[in-house]
């Protein structure tokens, strides 16, 4: 059948970071029917403005506010230091430059830039580190830089972050299910795999007998 699932993310949402568990185990599900998964980047943050110390508390009440919802750990210590520029865009446009290197590398890439801001306390706004990612992924350090610099992945990242807002997604993460060109909204927002996972099975069923 002609289906995959859409998911609209951005590496540096914390709620997307919280939500990676259950991604993983929806995706799985839906592989087990030959439904694969892409990944689409939203673009959280593109101000460009340094956090200050009334920002950065704010930030981490919200790191605290989706660790007690969904036990995603944080390193509340190193996470976002006051002058921190956060910008999400160069994260997601090492996402995208993936997609175009090694789709297969593209969830495996995530999880580490995730990883590396959230629980390593790393700026993963600077080029270096997200190409120290990206070799840790899989992706040859020279052509992930190469590509990662060039005007056609900034381009093909501009072009996700407008797809995206077309479609009136403002909050990640955004789960999608798309069949036959036909979208489907799976969650908006965080909800636990108990409650989702049901309503994949569904979806399957109709795209499988469609």
């Amino acid at each position: 059948m002609q289906a995959r699932l859409l998911y609209v993310m951005d590496p540096m949402c914390s709620w997307c970071w919280g939500f990676a568990p259950v991604l993983e185990a929806l995706a799985e599900q839906a592989a087990a029917d030959g439904v694969g998964l892409e990944l689409v980047v939203g673009g959280l943050r593109r101000d460009g403005v340094a956090v200050d110390a009334a920002g950065r508390v704010r930030y981490l009440g919200y790191w605290q506010a989706v660790n007690a919802a969904t036990g995603q750990l944080f390193n509340f210590d190193k996470g976002i230091p006051e002058g921190f520029v956060y910008d999400t865009e160069p994260a997601c446009r090492a996402i995208v430059t993936a997609r175009s290197l090694a789709p297969e590398l593209v969830w495996p890439l995530t999880r580490l830039i995730q990883q590396g801001f959230y629980t390593q306390g790393l700026d993963v706004s600077r080029a270096s580190v997200l190409v120290e990612l990206a070799e840790k992924a899989g992706i040859p350090r020279i052509e992930f830089a190469q590509a990662f610099d060039s005007q056609a992945q900034r381009d093909a990242t501009q072009a996700d972050f407008e797809w995206a807002k077309g479609l009136g997604i403002a909050g990640f993460p955004t789960l999608l299910a798309e069949h036959n060109g036909q979208l489907a909204l799976v969650t908006n927002g965080y909800q636990p795999l108990e409650s989702l996972q049901p309503l994949l099975t569904r979806w399957l069923d109709r795209a499988r007998n469609g």
